[in-house]
């Protein structure tokens, strides 16, 4: 429907209504606040970035730094699985280098208190711990008795007894006299000092051939 303005006069505008100033001030504020908060809110995010960038970064080198240390404490396990064992096969030489010398040692001891004595040898030496066990053959029975002196003479070993002593037939057209004896190792004190005496053992009992 078409309307016609017969009075041929400018239609009236209609009056702006006026906006209060309480509201624009208001709008104001609250647009300057969610201004600030939000600059607010981008700051702290991009610190809780930054932070949380930083936390990772730190979780990283520590766990390479982890790792790491993971290696070498694998390292060190097998160094010192290598050195116990090491030091099991030293020990084990240390061992039987001590046994070695402490042989030779008592080997030199029974030598030299056997070479002071004429006609007599001996068969077999046993050695268990600090025990001895010596089997020889002498010419006379004078030759064992001298052993069994010149052993306790030496003061290398204690506890000399003489087990047995018989004739024997080694040798069908030379009388000769197997014996059995133990003794002991003396200590270090015995065994670095000489004894100052001497004691006649008893003349042992000689018994037939068998």
């Amino acid at each position: 429907m078409i309307r016609i303005n017969l009075l041929g006069q400018a239609r009236p505008k209609a009056a702006k209504q006026a906006v209060p100033l309480e509201a624009t001030v208001q709008i104001l504020f609250l647009t300057v606040a969610v201004a600030l908060a939000a600059v607010i809110l981008g700051v702290t995010y991009f610190q809780q970035k930054r932070e949380l960038d930083n936390t990772n970064k730190k979780i990283l080198a520590l766990r390479v730094e982890k790792q790491s240390l993971q290696q070498i404490k694998t390292d060190v396990d097998r160094f010192q699985s290598e050195k116990a064992v090491l030091q099991q096969r030293i020990d084990v030489i240390e061992t039987l280098q001590k046994n070695r010398s402490g042989a030779q040692q008592l080997l030199q001891m029974v030598a030299d208190t056997v070479v002071r004595v004429d006609s007599l040898w001996l068969t077999s030496l046993t050695r268990q711990g600090s025990s001895l066990t010596i089997q020889g053959q002498a010419g006379s029975i004078d030759a064992i008795a001298n052993f069994l002196t010149e052993m306790k003479r030496s003061g290398y070993f204690d506890q000399i007894e003489l087990k047995d002593a018989k004739e024997s037939d080694l040798v069908p057209s030379v009388q000769t006299f197997e014996f059995s004896m133990t003794a002991s190792v003396a200590g270090s004190s015995g065994a670095t000092s000489q004894a100052t005496g001497s004691t006649q053992p008893s003349r042992p009992s000689v018994r037939g051939r068998s």
